[in-house]
């Protein structure tokens, strides 16, 4: 990659973080006005969505040797957001470890890592891991923030017995 192309890729880079963040910032805006047990359960099966995106990539792209990585990887992304529909802790770590796995999508598309270890991924739009990563990190940090208040929306509420006024 020359200097220009490297400097292209550079700010390719930086404006699809920056989308990245600012469609995640969009998003926590709007989820909050929904409640916090259907904020919850949005992000949970987001999570299922986002995944089984990379899926379509595979048949887009027509890269038969990465079906089964790739199925692999929504699969446990499915149950981890399958599981933050009511556990919290789920999506931090879920939404966290997508972005990792945006990334090596991102690192493989641009040749700075091998298929060796994890075997051929399916490829990515330009810049997509990057997005993706800046959107799934913010979106796991905000779960994190919003964990004790998730929690304690899905807590039995206790009822207070009141006697009738004489």
């Amino acid at each position: 990659m020359d200097q220009y192309s490297m400097l292209g890729f550079l700010v390719i880079v930086v404006l699809y973080a920056t989308i990245g963040l600012l469609a995640a910032a969009g998003a926590i805006s709007i989820t909050r006005k929904i409640g916090p047990k259907a904020e919850q359960v949005l992000y949970g099966l987001f999570l299922v969505i986002i995944a089984a995106l990379y899926l379509a990539f595979v048949a887009y792209f027509g890269n038969a040797a990465a079906w089964r990585v790739e199925r692999v990887a929504v699969v446990l992304f499915a149950l981890i957001g399958l599981f933050g529909v009511r556990l919290p802790t789920a999506l931090v770590i879920g939404y966290a470890l997508h972005g990792a796995w945006d990334l090596v999508h991102e690192l493989q598309a641009q040749g700075a890592i091998s298929t060796y270890y994890l075997g051929q991924l399916t490829a990515v739009p330009l810049a997509y891991g990057v997005f993706c990563a800046a959107f799934d990190v913010r979106i796991a940090a905000y779960a994190f923030k919003r964990r004790d208040e998730w929690n304690v929306a899905w807590a039995p509420q206790l009822q207070q017995e009141t006697t009738p006024p004489a």
